[in-house]
Order: structure tokens, then sequence, then C-alpha cells
């Protein structure tokens, strides 16, 4: 018998550099074929055996995704989670994915810069909630420029004079002649659960999330003894 869609559980992985630690965490917790499956180049890969339905996204759209019922569980960085806002449950920090939202300006200027002295600044970024948020409190009127990729051009070009972007380990940063100067937030990707998908296949989803808690944290555990 075919599976019905309630029978079901769609989990949405995030292409890039999210998706190999992804991958093996599912892996870890014996879902063995998922990388057979997403190797397969699909948008959607299917394991019938476990009936799980596997969905390759942006990294920006997993949580419309889950928080409209599309997907029922998800992988997002923190990131997005705090620029969008969504209405998703978010029951487990992957502990993976560590990465820094920081505001970044050219060498040149950062040498002759004072930051509490800033007063209106245009930033170029692909976080216009979390920036404007973060630059109000500090009492900073702020431009936002929004841009989908190639943060570090801006300043470059002359169409913003800072960014606020995502770094790992900030290589990217001063290869382009840039220099952080503040940091806004940390980040980890996180698993989403769709609130209305957490009633309707509780067991399911619950026995999933607990698979993952056992194997995210019983390094940390075996680790401290």
């Amino acid at each position: 018998m075919e599976p019905t869609n309630n029978d079901v559980i769609a989990i949405a992985l995030p292409k890039g550099r999210l998706l190999t630690p992804a991958l093996e965490l599912f892996e870890g917790i014996g879902f063995s074929r998922v990388r057979e499956l997403v190797d397969s180049r699909r948008l959607i890969c299917e394991d019938r055996d476990r009936q799980l339905r596997f969905l390759i996204l942006r990294p920006a759209d997993i949580p419309t995704y889950v928080e409209h019922g599309a997907a029922d569980m998800g992988i997002a960085g923190k990131d997005q989670l705090l620029e969008q806002r969504r209405d998703v449950y978010e029951p487990l920090d992957l502990g993976f994915g560590a990465c820094r939202l920081v505001v970044a300006e050219p060498a040149a200027l950062h040498k002759q810069d004072d930051p509490h002295s800033w007063s209106y600044l245009r930033v170029a970024t692909k976080y216009p909630n979390l920036a404007e948020a973060y630059f109000s409190r500090k009492g900073i009127q702020v431009e936002i420029i929004k841009l989908t990729g190639s943060l570090e051009l801006a300043p470059l070009v002359g169409l913003a004079e800072r960014i606020v972007d995502l770094v790992e380990t900030g290589r990217t940063l001063k290869e382009n002649g840039l220099v952080e100067v503040e940091e806004i937030a940390r980040a980890t990707a996180r698993l989403i659960v769709n609130r209305a998908s957490l009633k309707t296949k509780y067991r399911r989803v619950k026995d999933l999330i607990e698979q993952m808690r056992e194997r995210v944290e019983t390094p940390a555990a075996g680790a401290r003894t």
C-alpha cells in the first residue's frame, strides 16, 4: 500500500554549507539511504521504507516551508529564524554550522573610524530586519540596502560604506579588504518543526526529535565523563 501524505514526514534540508552535517546527522540516527537519495540531485527524494520525504531547499526558504506545512520539519540556521521570525517550533540546537553575524567595513575606513561616533550609516545586508533592529537599539539611523549575494563588493564600489553579513572564519572579509567592527549575533543550525505537524503526527515527529537530540547530546556527554 502506498503511504498517504498523512503517513509521510517531509523534512527540509538546506543546500550549501549545512547540507553535509545535516546528512551526517540523519546517517548517524540510522537513515543510511539519505545521502544516496540526495546525491540523485532531485529536489524531492523519498525513502518509502521509512516513510520520509526529503526536500532540498535554499536555506532562506526552509522556515517558510515549515511554517506553512509544506515540510513537517527542517534544518535552518538561527540567523534565518531571527531574521524571518516565522511561527515554528524550535526544539533543538544541532550545534553545527556555527557562525556570527557582524558589521564590517573597509580596512582603510576602519583605521580612522570610531563606532561610538556613528549617527547615520548606509549598510548593505541580506538581513535587513536584524540589521535595522541592531542599529535602532544603538540609536543609529540606518539606510538598509538589501542584497542577496556578494555583499563584500558593496563597499568596494561605493554602494554602501558597511555591510552586515554572516561569517565563519572571517577569511572572505579579509580577502576583500574588509574588517569586522562589531558582532550582532551568533548562530548555529536548529531543528524546526511545523506546529500543526507536532500535533497531527506527534509520535513520529517526537521520535525523530528525540533520536536527533540523543545523537547531538551524546558526544558532548561523553566528553564530560
